[in-house]
């Protein structure tokens, strides 16, 4: 387990001023340590952080604070994910000190998928607090050391504070202001959905830098790469708030029968070199979908190894 003083590895990454380098596992439907090691275990030395997602698309997994430890058994950094969706504060702010207890160091503030969206849409939600107070409640927890109801803890959660952006749900115009709504709530790093319309990207970027918010915050743009042409026209109909241009879902026609997935990888290469150097952009997070074995290579060919030794 890690020593539970040193602090978080993204956070000392992208305060040296490197571009960060994250990555994401979704735990799995089960109790398969094998399972789970399998999709993490490509990322080790390759990424700064790990994100665990939280049952995501409110879909039964395992804990995202348990696959984190496991995570961390196996020398790799976790950025431990919660919604809102699944629990009160009593909960919330229990497994927030617990995950601490464990050595987890960042930790990503979300709403949660809606519980229609999953396998057990009869469950009952919880949005005891949404995404916004549950960053606020997390700054709170650390920097004055006080639960919510202003309570002393005994030991605060020193926590990297991480949120995410969609920079392209409707109205477009709004979606720079509810960014700088999280950071100002106590938001230390932001994560965006997956981007594909690189020029309504820049646009937002260019909305967020000169209102200053980089400066604030570090952002840190989401890649996925498609893999099919089916992938990216479901993405394009069927993902609220996602944005496919038909001109990327033509190049990959175009690639040819055997070719989509290289088509795919290479696209999302361009864009991180893009990325690199975007200004306001200050690291990439490659959420590589049931694809984290072709992980090392898109590092390796994106220029993002080796990664910084803090």
């Amino acid at each position: 387990m890690s020593d539970l003083r040193s602090g978080s590895n993204l956070e000392k990454v992208l305060k040296a001023g490197h571009f960060a380098f994250t990555g994401e596992c979704g735990p799995p439907k089960g109790a398969n340590l094998e399972h789970l090691k399998e999709k993490f275990m490509p990322l080790k030395d390759i990424v700064d952080a790990v994100n665990i997602t939280d049952n995501q698309t409110a879909v039964v997994r395992m804990s995202s604070w348990a696959a984190s430890t496991i995570l961390i058994q196996n020398g790799l950094e976790p950025n431990f994910q919660m919604v809102c969706r699944d629990r009160n504060r009593l909960a919330i702010q229990s497994d927030i000190l617990g995950v601490y207890a464990m050595g987890v160091r960042n930790m990503l503030c979300l709403s949660g998928d809606h519980q229609s969206f999953g396998n057990h849409p009869q469950a009952k939600n919880v949005y005891d607090i949404d995404s916004m107070q549950l960053i606020a409640l997390v700054k709170k927890m650390r920097d004055e050391g006080k639960f919510m109801n202003d309570e002393e803890i005994d030991g605060p959660p020193r926590l990297f504070i991480g949120a995410a952006s969609n920079p392209f749900a409707d109205p477009f115009e709004f979606r720079v202001y509810r960014l700088a709504m999280k950071i100002a709530a106590g938001a230390d790093f932001i994560q965006t959905q997956c981007i594909y319309n690189m020029k309504k990207f820049r646009e937002f970027m260019k909305m967020a830098v000169d209102m200053g918010l980089h400066e604030k915050c570090h952002i840190l743009a989401g890649v996925t790469p498609m893999k099919s042409v089916g992938m990216a026209q479901y993405m394009a109909k069927s993902v609220p708030g996602m944005d496919v241009p038909e001109a990327l879902i033509q190049r990959l026609r175009d690639a040819g029968k055997g070719k989509v997935a290289e088509e795919g990888i290479k696209f999302a290469i361009e864009q991180i070199e893009e990325f690199k150097e975007m200004e306001g952009v200050a690291g990439v997070h490659l959420m590589a979908i049931e694809w984290e074995h072709r992980v090392p290579e898109i590092a390796e060919r994106a220029g993002m190894l080796p990664r910084p030794k803090i």
